[in-house]
């Protein structure tokens, strides 16, 4: 792939991503991470960290802004979802897909709950409390894991389908010339 290509996926990515924080959708049931995934399989370490923050930030001027601890813990979750998905770049199946994303959720939710209990005073900064932001957790990391795991496998099996369909067009194309 062409850096101007990666360009133009990135860019889109992007939009897609800010797109789905927009638009109405169940509590973190959002396509970012599944952007950072496949932004890290297909378009390589220059663009894995960059799409899905990217992402985060642009949708973030809409929906708001947190503390800068806060902000700085959700961007560099989603950062790493990114830097999960170039595990990927020589194997990419269902398996390692819904490995990747079950990870970005789980990374995303032990990163973002871990900074609710350290920077924000929701919690007692006791073990206890700690224990407590997990539980209290415990119903979003479901709705992303569904939700990452459902955009990995549309984004991944989408482009796959289109790399398909081109190649046949390709062929049919030189068969009628």
């Amino acid at each position: 792939m062409t850096t101007k290509t990666k360009i133009l996926f990135a860019i889109t990515l992007v939009a897609i991503g800010v797109a789905g924080r927009l638009l109405p959708h169940a509590w973190n049931f959002a396509p970012v991470v599944a952007i950072g995934i496949f932004s890290g399989a297909y378009l390589g370490k220059r663009f894995a960290f960059a799409v899905p923050v990217i992402a985060m930030v642009a949708s973030d001027i809409f929906i708001g802004f947190y503390g800068w601890q806060m902000n700085a813990a959700v961007y560099i979750a989603m950062g790493l979802a990114g830097l999960t998905g170039l595990t990927l770049q020589k194997k990419k199946n269902p398996v390692t897909i819904a490995l990747a994303s079950v990870a970005g959720s789980t990374v995303f939710f032990l990163v973002t709950n871990g900074a609710v209990w350290l920077f924000t005073s929701m919690y007692e900064p006791t073990i206890s409390g700690l224990s407590a932001s997990y539980i209290a957790g415990m119903p979003f990391l479901r709705n992303a894991i569904v939700g990452d795991v459902w955009y990995s496998f549309s984004l991944f099996g989408a482009y796959e389908a289109a790399k398909v369909l081109y190649h046949r067009f390709a062929l049919a194309k030189t068969l009628v010339s």
